[in-house]
């Protein structure tokens, strides 16, 4: 008996590896951190809870129980926005940590956001240089 004739394959367009810009789906070129929105965080939470929950069960009756850190806070985490070039803010304001209620990249705002970003860190102090080998100096000493 022949085999029915199958029809050619359609041509598949390839899809973007990777992050997707938030805005409009096209692949990302950059990104920047924000704080976790309260329903993020409530999510981060419950996962947490039911995790030491398990913990609890499966801890041995005969050991001292398990004891756990604090949960977390909104202080604890961040959540990466990607951005097309277009949808991008200023560098400047991707070098910091944006708080949960940022619209960026919302097309108003741009190149900036509407929220008042976390201060930058403080520089480390410097400390003098440890004497290292010649040979372990690029270019010598």
């Amino acid at each position: 008996m022949p085999s029915p004739e199958l029809p050619a394959p359609t041509p598949v367009e390839p899809r973007p590896t990777g992050p997707l810009c938030t805005a409009c789906g096209e692949p990302a070129l950059v990104h920047w951190l924000r704080r976790l929105t309260d329903d993020e965080l409530d999510e981060h939470i419950r996962i947490e809870q039911e995790r030491r929950e398990q913990a609890l069960l499966l801890a041995d009756p005969q050991l001292p129980p398990p004891v756990f850190p604090p949960l977390p806070t909104g202080e604890d985490f961040t959540r990466t926005v990607y951005s097309c070039g277009p949808h991008a803010i200023s560098m400047d304001a991707a070098a910091l940590v944006h708080a949960s209620t940022c619209t960026a990249p919302n097309e108003a705002d741009l190149p900036g956001c509407d929220c008042t970003p976390e201060p930058a860190p403080a520089a480390p102090v410097e400390e003098a240089a440890a004497p290292l080998p010649d040979h372990w100096v690029t270019g010598g000493a």
